[in-house]
């Protein structure tokens, strides 16, 4: 169980990496990460980890709502 969740995990953090990575950086001229792109990736990350939160609390809201269903029967 543990591996398998490990696996979801880095999956899911491989699959935000390349999205934000291919949506934000576009200048291969410079070693550095520029402003720009430093600000379109934390903006990125943080509306992704706002999403996976979101969609953790639906997934939790209906489980209960389930369960709640299924004590009522």
């Amino acid at each position: 169980m543990q591996k398998r969740q490990v696996k979801e995990f880095m999956g899911a953090f491989g699959g935000l990496v390349e999205h934000c990575f291919t949506s934000c950086v576009d200048d291969f001229t410079s070693k550095a990460v520029s402003t720009r792109e430093n600000g379109c990736i934390n903006r990125c990350v943080t509306k992704w980890m706002a999403t996976q939160q979101r969609v953790s609390d639906r997934f939790q809201e209906h489980n209960a709502q389930l369960t709640q269903q299924m004590q009522n029967k």
